[in-house]
């Protein structure tokens, strides 16, 4: 009995410690979860590695994703965008507000475009703002079971670098293109704060705003598309995917599948 009871006070307290804001006593709130875990484990057998056998449990589960979903995925080597119908409001009923929010601070509309293959597919919203020469694109990506959207903010110097910040909610699924420098601003609860931030970061590094590269509407989707073929080739020489038999597709390597898992764990440990 005084076992149970004090598993159900550490899942209490838990519980009480998540719903605080101050992130590290919402982090103790995960930590007592995963001890509560070992509590059951260790009480019920008398054994310490049945109790560490339950916990690690937990860091396990997205293998079961990986091993059974992600391994057999198959994705274009060549993303060929097209012109593209937005999501109706079903799909994505926050796209008109997003919309609005970014051309209220004098972004203007280029087009939308797109791309689909099989269970996948994303819709591109892009603005471009040309005395900032900054552009914006709404991302809206929808695979089998779920579906997210972004925001992600380009710049590109003269230097050759590209600069730009996204919001996306979770770590980049590969690594980054050669010359793409990307942060992920997680805490910008509107656009025009997603934009200081941007500026605030990029003017930190002793950057000008001067020194970006114009653009037009053609640039930004060949561009994309350019930096997709680069970011797979960087990442078929770094192991991470590999092409396969008929060069159209690539596929997660297991070298792959690790750096996923180490990625799943970094947002785990960032968003518990």
């Amino acid at each position: 009995m005084t076992e149970f009871l004090l598993i159900l006070g550490v899942i209490v307290l838990s519980f009480a410690l998540r719903t605080l804001r101050w992130t590290p006593f919402r982090k103790m709130g995960v930590v007592g979860f995963l001890a509560a875990f070992f509590l059951t484990g260790y009480f019920l057998s008398g054994k310490i590695w049945v109790g560490a056998m339950l916990v690690s449990m937990w860091f396990l589960f997205p293998w079961i994703e990986l091993l059974t979903r992600t391994r057999k995925m198959r994705l274009p080597v060549k993303k060929k965008l097209s012109s593209q119908a937005p999501p109706g409001a079903q799909r994505f009923p926050e796209l008109e507000s997003m919309t609005a929010e970014i051309e209220a601070e004098g972004f203007e509309y280029v087009k939308d475009t797109g791309w689909k293959w099989q269970e996948n597919r994303q819709f591109f919203r892009f603005f471009y703002h040309p005395d900032k020469r900054v552009q914006v694109a709404i991302c809206f990506t929808e695979q089998k079971h779920f579906s997210w959207a972004c925001l992600t903010l380009t710049a590109r110097h003269s230097n050759g670098k590209v600069y730009r910040s996204t919001n996306i909610p979770f770590s980049t699924p590969m690594k980054s293109a050669p010359g793409v420098i990307t942060r992920r601003d997680l805490y910008s609860s509107t656009f025009p704060g997603f934009l200081g931030s941007h500026e605030e970061w990029f003017e930190g590094m002793g950057l000008e705003g001067s020194d970006l590269v114009p653009q037009t509407a053609g640039d930004i989707t060949d561009q994309l598309e350019n930096e997709n073929g680069s970011q797979i080739l960087h990442n078929v020489k770094s192991g991470i995917i590999s092409v396969c038999e008929n060069a159209d597709t690539w596929r997660y390597s297991w070298r792959g599948l690790i750096y996923l898992y180490f990625q799943a764990l970094k947002d785990f440990v960032k968003w518990c």
